[in-house]
């Protein structure tokens, strides 16, 4: 059942992902990591050069007109030069559970037997098993524990780390401020 809930929602995140990345002017602050900022698809048309809003888009989408209707959240950070997605954060609510799932997209190029590791501002770290790759990047997902939806709903930074082939920690910070009216209208 968990493998066709990944499925699902890797589906989601590829048909969508790519269309809503954007560059952003930010570096990150961690001298290891590649500069990239979290950039959404801002809800109103902007000029060229104007900053995209950073923050949780919610997409709502049906099978069919009497299908019922699934929401799902997500935030992506790209690196600033080239536009690549580096971590796409697709978090949604299983219809059979009734729990939050996140799905993460990575890059390619990991130490895959390190994983992932999600956390929010100081707190506990929560380890991600990295379960596929494709042309894309690489999948990791999990259900959201009560304690980590806690921290994410009145968090201010969520950081989102791996490491690359050479051994080097990568951490991307993404931003919680919207986090909890975003989750108030996927749930």
């Amino acid at each position: 059942m968990q493998s066709r809930l990944v499925a699902l929602a890797a589906a989601l995140l590829l048909s969508t992902g790519a269309a809503y990345a954007q560059q952003s002017a930010k570096k990150n602050a961690a001298p290891a990591a590649p500069t990239a900022q979290p950039a959404a698809a801002p809800t109103q048309p902007q000029a060229d050069g104007a900053p995209a809003q950073p923050g949780w888009i919610v997409r709502c989408t049906s099978a069919s007109r009497d299908a019922p209707l699934e929401c799902a959240m997500e935030q992506n950070a790209v690196l600033t030069k080239t536009g690549q997605t580096i971590v796409l954060i697709n978090i949604r609510i299983a219809p059979d559970t009734r729990t939050p799932v996140a799905l993460l997209q990575l890059p390619l190029g990991l130490n895959l037997p390190i994983g992932a590791k999600l956390q929010v501002d100081d707190g506990k770290t929560v380890d991600l098993q990295i379960q596929t790759c494709e042309n894309r990047g690489c999948y990791a997902s999990t259900p959201i524990a009560t304690d980590l939806l806690g921290a994410l709903k009145s968090g201010k930074q969520l950081k989102v780390s791996f490491q690359n082939m050479a051994k080097e920690t990568i951490a991307i910070p993404m931003p919680l401020g919207d986090f909890a009216a975003a989750y108030d209208k996927i749930k």
